[in-house]
């Protein structure tokens, strides 16, 4: 079993710059990957007129694999930089990692 998770991170496209920026700025992480996706969502409180033609929120999705003992500190930097209320996360478990080279 690996002691490493995936971060996943669903947040509106006004955290992004706010976001990439606080983890860009720890060096103890390793690296990110991030996502322009749409969401189906019951609350459409704060979309657009297009978006709810749509049916679909503009959204972005990050990914950071992260040793699990380091969650709490990523979320802490997280919550300084950005509009929690508007950050939905949850970990996954990273089985196995490596590069295939």
């Amino acid at each position: 079993m690996s002691d490493w998770i995936r971060l996943n991170m669903v947040f509106p496209p006004r955290l992004e710059t706010p976001l990439t920026e606080a983890l860009s700025s720890d060096p103890s992480i390793p690296g990110y990957t991030l996502f322009h996706a749409e969401a189906h969502t019951g609350d459409f409180a704060g979309a657009s007129d297009a978006e709810r033609v749509r049916g679909r929120v503009d959204r972005r999705v990050l990914w950071v694999v992260i040793p699990a003992d380091r969650k709490d500190d990523v979320l802490r930097l997280m919550r300084e930089h950005v509009d929690a209320g508007a950050l939905r996360w949850w970990t996954e478990a990273v089985v196995e990692t490596g590069l295939l080279g």
